[in-house]
């Protein structure tokens, strides 16, 4: 009787075990704060390391179903990743165009100002904002929408 529900015991953990060994790993997540608000995301494409192709990252600037947070545009705005992203290098994108260099720092700050401004491509009183992994290859792309709270 012991042995047969060690054996069942055994059987559930190994199943249990299948049924993890299955499941995706999550991509690193990318944070935006703003004050004491902030949201956070997986990769909105890729974030595995591998190199996603340019018709890819086209589609992915085009995906709607991403987080957004409001932005003052008096506020700083803070911007984290994890170290698994920032040691590729990444870059900050405002409607897919390059807001910053490259930098494999964990955090960066920017004015939210800058988001809404027309000198820098803002329109509107919403901008699209991604980070960009990777410093030759993009390896995933994080997005998110800012929209001004005025």
């Amino acid at each position: 009787m012991r042995r047969r529900r060690a054996l069942a015991a055994a059987g559930a953990v190994s199943a249990g075990l299948l049924a993890l060994s299955a499941c995706d790993k999550p991509t690193p997540m990318a944070t935006i704060t703003v004050g004491t608000s902030s949201v956070n995301a997986e990769a909105t494409c890729g974030g595995e390391g591998e190199a996603l192709k340019t018709a890819d990252l086209s589609e992915c600037l085009k995906r709607k179903d991403i987080e957004s947070i409001k932005v003052d545009p008096d506020a700083t705005v803070r911007f984290g990743v994890d170290p698994e992203i920032a040691d590729e290098g990444w870059t900050i994108l405002m409607n897919g165009q390059p807001l910053t260099d490259a930098s494999k720092k964990t955090y960066r700050t920017i004015p939210g100002s800058v988001f809404f401004n027309a000198q820098y491509g803002a329109s509107g009183d919403s901008t699209l904002v991604s980070i960009k992994g990777g410093e030759k290859d993009v390896t995933g792309l994080w997005s998110f929408k800012l929209e001004k709270d005025s």
